[in-house]
């Protein structure tokens, strides 16, 4: 079975000259050699002429290894809480290979990380992340998995059985946590409530990020997807998180009276 794209025409260019174009503009470029090997990346998931500046920058900035774990929020309610997909998927830049390897390691003697193919098939999260993670890999191969609300305690066994799995894995792994940040509110509230949460991901506080965002109410979509790759990034020896941009919906469309906020930082 292949997973088909759910939002292509929608949230990006459907037709692959169009959307490697569209990266062309929102991807700056920058030498190989200026590029760091990253622990993880956190980058917004909204329709590109919104948020794709912020991914594109923030992609720019990591070289991107030919394996990458993508986790994101579940919006649609379908399928376990923590869900594995085993697919490979369709893409209009070309086929994306599963990393059957690397899911393997993880899914073997798990807790809380299920094979799940339900949860992916209409979910928008991790699919706006492929074409950027394409642009730089032509051979990318993917763990997708998708996460509803969680505890912090089971986010917490979520990472160790990924550390793990990356621990035994033979190759360079990129991981990804998919993440917008405050929804539809004003411009001055979203700032305010987003540097809240951005503070805690910036001194990598999982566990401080996690309780602002349930205590503030903040809707910050990915919140648990983050928790688990800081989580994880630490555990494997990040040390320092880089703020790349932060930015809101109200830079595109003008209305700063509603705005999603999206933020694209970098683990190493």
């Amino acid at each position: 079975m292949t997973r088909l794209p759910v939002v292509a025409d929608r949230f990006y260019p459907g037709d692959p000259t169009r959307l490697r174009q569209t990266l062309d503009e929102l991807i700056p470029s920058v030498q190989d050699t200026r590029k760091i090997k990253a622990k993880a990346v956190i980058a917004p998931h909204a329709g590109y002429v919104y948020s794709g500046g912020v991914a594109g920058e923030t992609f720019a900035r990591v070289e991107i290894p030919e394996t990458v774990i993508i986790l994101g929020p579940n919006h649609h309610g379908h399928g376990g809480p923590v869900a594995l997909g085993t697919e490979d998927w369709a893409m209009p830049m070309g086929k994306v290979a599963f990393a059957v390897d690397l899911a393997a390691a993880i899914l073997k003697d798990s807790e809380v990380i299920d094979a799940d193919n339900l949860a992916h098939k209409y979910e928008h999260s991790l699919e706006v992340q492929v074409p950027f993670l394409q642009y730089s890999q032509d051979t990318l191969a993917i763990v997708p998995i998708v996460v509803s609300h969680i505890s912090l305690n089971q986010c917490r066994q979520a990472a160790l059985e990924i550390v793990r799995a990356v621990k035994v894995y033979d190759r360079d792994v990129l991981m990804v946590a998919s993440t917008d940040m405050t929804h539809y509110e004003s411009r001055h509230n979203a700032s305010i409530k987003d540097h809240l949460a951005l503070k805690h991901i910036l001194n990598l506080d999982p566990q401080g990020l996690y309780n602002t965002v349930v205590t503030n109410r903040i809707s910050m979509c990915g919140v648990i997807p983050t928790t688990i790759i800081l989580l994880a990034a630490m555990e494997l020896g990040a040390v320092k998180a880089e703020l790349v941009r932060y930015t809101d919906s109200g830079e595109a469309s003008g209305d700063t009276s509603q705005v999603v906020g999206y933020a694209g930082l970098v683990i190493s």
